[in-house]
């Protein structure tokens, strides 16, 4: 059976466990919040989550766990087959991790645990998120889905990341990001009613108060 080691608050571990969710793939959770410590890094190259082990060894990396899920095992397809739409849908990811998510991260400590920002770095942060929203305005396609009619691993990315970096815009720059994206809001709104989804928040929520407190014992 696969094991997904990580922790239920990381953003990047739920985008993988409602990928195996989704395609009903039997999988164990071990609990791993990585470091750089010799056993989380035989783990772990880099010491962080999410980490896939298989019957072969430990697959690391998101994108790369996701693309090896879709490959080899069965269920409900999260790419499609044909190499252009695939190669949206992957391109897709790749500017919501980029473009919207990278930038987002620069402000959690402000927006999420208290801390301040510089004003340099949240004004530059400000400005990536709205060339970052831009194009996820022109590239989406939002029917109802991210890459068009039916449910992806660009959903996963999408409802993972703005998750996060909407609630960013708000308590950071007092700006709505989706203002200019109806569509984008409505699938939000349908992700949110996914029993996965809605699986998965509760999980993050019963383990939220640990991770806080761990936060704020390294502070």
């Amino acid at each position: 059976m696969l094991k997904l080691y990580g922790f239920s608050v990381s953003n990047y571990y739920n985008m993988v466990k409602l990928a195996l969710l989704e395609k009903g793939v039997p999988f164990e959770e071990v609990q791993f919040f990585g470091a750089q410590t010799p056993e989380a890094l035989a783990i772990s190259p880099r010491g962080k989550v999410p980490v896939l082990k298989t019957e072969h060894g430990f697959i690391n990396e998101t994108s790369v766990i996701l693309e090896y899920i879709e490959q080899t095992q069965p269920g409900k397809a999260l790419l499609p087959t044909d190499p252009f739409g695939r190669a949206q849908v992957l391109a897709l990811c790749r500017e919501i991790e980029l473009y919207i998510e990278l930038p987002g991260r620069a402000c959690y400590p402000e927006a999420f645990f208290g801390m301040s920002v510089p004003d340099a770095i949240k004004e530059k942060a400000r400005g990536e998120l709205l060339l970052g929203f831009a194009s996820l305005s022109r590239h989406g396609k939002f029917s109802p889905y991210v890459a068009g009619e039916t449910f992806s691993i660009a959903d996963l990315y999408f409802y993972y990341s703005l998750s996060l970096v909407l609630q960013v815009g708000r308590k950071v720059f007092d700006i709505d990001l989706l203002a200019d994206m109806p569509a984008a809001r409505n699938l939000m709104e349908l992700l949110e009613q996914n029993p996965h989804v809605r699986r998965i928040a509760a999980d993050r929520d019963a383990e939220m108060p640990a991770f806080l407190a761990k936060i704020a014992a390294r502070k």
